[in-house]
């Protein structure tokens, strides 16, 4: 986004994942816009629509990530000011609190930066150690499962309308989303605490417009997997996974002793991409559930895939009822 000053600059920690000994974090330096996330007015609400996609990203820039027992480890950003760390530890879970997550602190490392960097240059981050009672994961779509967004309306004019003109804080979710994702993630004993991954198609862009949802909204606490806007336009290679299938997989090979369950929407690529997990994975997939979007079309093709389709139980509800009464009968959530 062109401008005339130096915006302070900002990191922006996308809440992860990792394992005991392996340390996975992700995020991106950019310079602060000033979004008003409680914004109410059409006017401030196309502003801020246009400062996440307008964004100033620090590129080829060196960060720090310092965690609470004073190891540092070292990152660079890309073009797009995106940067990632991985690296194998010990005993990363001694470091969680008592609900498995790990948290750290970023800062510029640069120090010849001419911008005021926001926070005295500290920047918090956080990635979740699945609870070693855990039964299984959860890997759900957003977009139409769990916020009503219009993906499959008429030009996706409703998609444009939601995200342009309605803030985080007025958006609601889909009725009885929060109750089932809480019976998932308490799971059959009551403090399983089940690992919630929220894999979209959105991009990075959203990422806090998407946090603040889920948080306003009482959404169990889960990373947030979503996918750069250089990603969604660059044409795919002959036979290359979509983002949204490459991160499900790759949460399938972190924790290789931890069943899923996946859940989505009949209105998109989710019933294509899940079967094809569960062909891959048919032991560790243990059910699939897409939320019925109305559009009839749609929903006859997923109808012909279900009846089909035998490898992993696989539902098409009209609510979020009917996937609370399957998963209390297969031994998912509590009685």
């Amino acid at each position: 986004m062109p401008i005339f000053k130096k915006d302070p600059l900002q990191i922006i920690a996308f809440q992860s994942y990792g394992t005991d000994s392996h340390f996975y974090a992700r995020g991106r330096a950019l310079e602060d816009e000033s979004i008003n996330l409680d914004a109410k007015s059409t006017w401030q609400l196309i502003l801020n629509s246009w400062k996440r996609f307008g964004t100033d990203e620090i590129k080829n820039i060196d960060l720090n990530l310092k965690l609470s027992n004073n190891v540092v480890l070292k990152a660079t950003t890309d073009h797009k000011g995106y940067f990632r760390i991985e690296a194998q530890l010990d005993d990363l879970k001694s470091l969680t609190n008592e609900e498995g997550w790990l948290f750290f602190e970023l800062s510029y490392d640069n120090q010849n930066i001419t911008h005021p960097i926001q926070n005295q240059n500290r920047f918090p981050g956080e990635l979740l150690i699945p609870s070693s009672k855990a039964q299984f994961g959860v890997a759900s779509d957003i977009d139409d499962t769990i916020l009503h967004t219009g993906v499959v309306s008429l030009l996706k004019w409703r998609l444009i309308y939601n995200s342009l003109f309605k803030s985080a804080i007025s958006r609601i979710p889909l009725e009885g989303s929060v109750e089932f994702f809480h019976k998932l993630h308490r799971g059959v004993s009551g403090d399983n605490a089940n690992p919630i991954f929220y894999v979209s198609h959105s991009p990075w862009n959203l990422y806090r417009y998407l946090k603040l949802f889920l948080k306003q909204n009482n959404f169990p606490k889960g990373p947030i997997l979503l996918r750069s806007v250089s990603e969604a336009l660059k044409k795919k290679q002959k036979g290359e996974k979509p983002q949204k299938q490459k991160e499900i997989l790759n949460l399938l090979n972190t924790y290789p002793h931890l069943p899923f369950i996946l859940i989505g929407d009949n209105g998109e690529h989710d019933p294509d991409i899940y079967m094809e997990i569960a062909n891959e994975f048919p032991d560790r997939i243990l059910a699939i559930y897409l939320r019925s979007v109305k559009h009839k079309k749609k929903m006859l093709r997923v109808r012909g895939i279900i009846d089909q389709y035998k490898t992993t139980p696989m539902l098409l509800v009209e609510n979020s009822q009917q996937a609370i009464e399957h998963a209390r009968e297969n031994g998912f959530i509590a009685q």
